[in-house]
């Protein structure tokens, strides 16, 4: 988009990563997944990788300048890579996956109530040098779209938290914990980070 003075604009939703140095954010575009480095001072002290962000952004030259930022949900997300046995729902989900000769599996996990509390993702590791992990950290895999589907009307309002698991088994695992507050979460982090 350009602007009335034609100076080329971007304006949001994006999503919250870490930048390629302590100094940045990565801005990911909620749509398109296109990337934006921006200084971290020019987003809200209190923004974490994650969160949802509304900014408006203009370039001076091949810089961009944040011009307005405020955080538009209070989701999480967490990477980790542990040697810890990876729970069952997330082993069960992925030979569901293998026995179907499929690369990636999905469900709905529930807590003792018989109440939704999560969506979990299991992702075969890929062949050659790819590294799904790396790609979900450094955005070239968005997580945009689980996100979204897991926000979708019938189910609960965002935030979430997002763990991007990387255990010893052969896949990667997306877990999004529908209440940040909740027990799941509490044991996903205790357990994990």
């Amino acid at each position: 988009m350009t602007s009335p003075d034609s100076t080329p604009r971007t304006e949001g939703p994006f999503r919250l990563l870490s930048g390629r140095t302590d100094d940045e954010w990565l801005l990911l575009d909620a749509e398109s997944a296109d990337p934006t480095y921006v200084p971290r001072e020019a987003l809200p002290d209190d923004a974490v990788v994650g969160n949802r962000i509304d900014a408006d952004i203009s370039w001076d030259g091949d810089e961009p300048v944040v011009d307005a930022a405020s955080i538009e949900t209070a989701t999480t997300v967490e990477f980790v890579r542990t040697e810890a046995v990876i729970f069952e729902a997330a082993q069960n989900c992925f030979e569901a996956a293998r026995a179907e000769g499929e690369a990636m599996n999905s469900r709905v996990t529930y807590n003792t109530d018989n109440e939704a509390n999560g969506v979990l993702y299991t992702f075969a590791e890929q062949a050659g040098s790819r590294d799904l992990f790396e790609e979900f950290r450094d955005g070239l895999k968005p997580l945009e779209p689980l996100i979204a589907r897991a926000a979708q009307p019938e189910a609960v309002d965002p935030p979430f938290s997002v763990f991007v698991i990387d255990p010893e088994e052969p896949f990667v695992v997306v877990y999004i914990v529908l209440d940040p507050e909740g027990l799941l979460d509490e044991t996903v982090r205790d357990t994990y980070l």
